[in-house]
């Protein structure tokens, strides 16, 4: 196997010693600029990899914040509480029963009402 691996490198070798000065400057920038590429794309992947995770663990944040704000929605509009409110802050208090009237609308359009 090695012998077949030296063979094949020394025809490689020898074919681009064959070849012009001006060639093999050629295909040595071309490979330059390959690794050159090579690298500035790794690089721009390894710095968008970075900012994706920065992006999730913000967003685990925002999920998180936003369970933190239907769990406090909940616990102001429970209606224990806003019956509070209502009665220490704008005065307000359940009407009597003499007070409440029940309007129900017939089939055919037509209102009655009861008390």
């Amino acid at each position: 196997m090695k012998t077949r691996l030296f063979e094949l490198r020394n025809a490689v070798l020898g074919r681009v010693e064959r070849l012009s000065p001006a060639v093999t400057g050629l295909l040595l920038l071309v490979v330059v600029m390959c690794a050159l590429s090579v690298v500035t794309s790794q690089h721009k992947a390894r710095k968008l990899f970075i900012e994706l995770q920065k992006e999730k663990e913000y967003a685990q944040q925002m999920e998180v914040e936003w369970g933190q704000l239907q769990l406090e929605q909940s616990t102001w509009a429970t209606p224990a509480r806003v019956e509070q409110i209502a009665g220490k802050q704008l005065q307000m208090q359940l009407p009597k029963s003499g007070q409440v009237q029940f309007i129900r609308t017939k089939s055919d359009g037509g209102v009655t009402q009861q008390q």
